[in-house]
């Protein structure tokens, strides 16, 4: 497409309250954030936005709407420090817009901070804030007039408080990720991590006992709870010939088995590891071997909860499934099992598959 071919639309047509018909094309304001939890943050706007994503993976989301025309994506990336975002926002019509979308914000459980009629950025506006969970500021406001000042306004300190407890809570909630990729130097933090992505470290050479040790001093760098992800490219069996790839993968001189890596991984006290992305396509074959991109998010246990048990009762489908604790789960079998435990396998996602038994059964119509 040519730059003659893009019309723009001026903002006063976006913000106007003029319906599109059916079918027309406009233009849209695209904006694309770095976040640290694409889940965490893609809930948040599906709130704030009152839309579902249009796409969403572990990795990238993004939203798209028609009033105002905007596409939003989200991409996996953890923001440094503040950024150099200032803040986000949209300016509303009329007032009757801000306040259906100050009620929605609200009822979704979503503290605001209105302010009516003030002078700021040379105009008077009244607008409301809110925080997302990466401490972004969003604007909803509407324009009441220009003004030939520029406004005292209020000031960052007077919206969020005193700026240096504004840091220290920001610092506190923000969450350490720390990321190494393939060919620079591996030197974990100082500071204990939520969350460690190895990008194609085991794609270069490296004996089976570097391997364990790497795995070892990433998790006793992660908090109990924390999660460590590796990216890469694995194989079904040892590769007997040498790794010449093509492109952008000639870096990579070593694939791992990838049995062996989950079982290495087992090894050093990581448990509910998951193939969150493995495809039946190969990326390459190379010695009759298919190379699959494979990601692998394990965590450490959280050993600092609550230490009393719960009974499970495994709900199926299979007859019987074994986890990584050594736990032997039997279809319809009540077994006992520590409360950590259970908290760990509803945040995998597994809670439709157990029942837990109570102490004191409950008796309720059972409709048979």
């Amino acid at each position: 497409m040519s730059a003659a071919s893009v019309v723009p639309v001026p903002l006063e047509v976006l913000s106007s309250n003029t319906s599109l018909q059916s079918g027309q094309t406009a233009t849209r304001f695209h904006l694309s954030l770095n976040v640290s939890n694409i889940d965490r943050i893609a809930s948040f706007l599906q709130l704030v936005l009152g839309v579902a994503p249009a796409k969403q993976r572990t990795d990238y989301a993004k939203f798209e709407l028609d009033s105002p025309p905007l596409v939003l994506s989200l991409e996996q990336n953890p923001p440094q420090e503040s950024g150099s975002l200032n803040h986000l926002g949209f300016r509303f019509f009329n007032l009757a817009e801000l306040q259906n979308a100050q009620q929605r914000i609200e009822s979704a459980g979503i503290p605001v901070k209105r302010e009516e009629g003030v002078e700021c950025c040379y105009a008077k506006q009244t607008k409301f804030w809110v925080h997302d969970p990466d401490h972004r500021l969003w604007e909803f406001y509407v324009l009441d007039g220009d003004l030939e000042h520029r406004g005292g306004g209020q000031t960052l300190e007077q919206m969020v408080g005193d700026s240096a407890a504004c840091q220290v809570a920001s610092a506190m909630h923000r969450p350490v990720v720390w990321e190494h990729r393939m060919g620079t130097e591996f030197s974990l933090p100082s500071v204990i991590s939520d969350q460690i992505r190895l990008r194609g470290t085991f794609n270069v050479p490296m004996s089976d006992a570097d391997v364990a040790r790497t795995l070892s001093e990433c998790f006793q760098n992660l908090k109990p709870g924390g999660q460590i992800e590796l990216h890469m490219l694995t194989c079904e069996q040892p590769l007997t010939c040498a790794v010449e790839l093509p492109g952008p993968a000639a870096a990579v001189k070593h694939v791992p088995v990838r049995v062996d890596l989950l079982q290495k991984l087992a090894g050093a006290g990581f448990t509910d590891c998951r193939l969150t992305t493995f495809r039946s396509k190969a990326c390459f074959m190379l010695a009759d071997q298919p190379l699959r991109e494979t990601k692998i998010v394990a965590t450490r246990p959280n050993k600092t909860g609550r230490s009393e048990s719960v009974v499970l009762v495994y709900r199926g489908p299979f007859a019987e499934v074994r986890d990584d604790l050594g736990h032997l789960w039997r279809r319809g079998v009540a077994l006992a099992c520590s409360v950590n435990r259970w908290e760990e396998l509803k945040a995998a996602g597994f809670e439709s598959s157990f029942t837990v038994i109570p102490e004191t059964p409950d008796v309720s119509a059972c409709g048979v």
